[in-house]
């Protein structure tokens, strides 16, 4: 089991949440989140240049079982994807996955890949 943890642009999150029910992966977890990263962005405020320490980004966890791990990633990193050129651009996001060590369906009680 894998807990898949990605870090996306606002305005992506539709297009990714398509992209993942397309794939089969209709389980997640999403909240809003403020980072940053390598980008940075002027913004014009009462007629200054500033740079925003943090930007806002959508964070989505999803649990999966292990034959399910590529196919998530892939539809991430497809729909999230800049498609200004094949290597997309700087802010479009990062992919984490970890393992996961337990997981319980409180409602049940199973355990494991039943439980996901």
């Amino acid at each position: 089991m894998k807990l898949i943890t990605a870090i996306i642009r606002e305005y992506q999150l539709e297009k990714v949440h398509e992209s993942l029910v397309n794939a089969g992966i209709t389980r997640i977890t999403v909240g809003r989140v403020s980072g940053h990263g390598a980008q940075r962005r002027e913004e014009m405020y009462r007629g200054k240049r500033i740079v925003p320490n943090l930007s806002p980004k959508m964070r989505i966890e999803i649990a999966v079982n292990e034959e399910y791990v590529e196919k998530t990633i892939e539809a991430i990193v497809s729909a999230a994807r800049s498609s200004v050129n094949i290597e997309g651009e700087i802010g479009d996001g990062k992919i984490f996955v970890t393992p996961l060590e337990e997981c319980i369906r409180i409602r049940t009680g199973e355990r494991g890949g039943k439980a996901i």
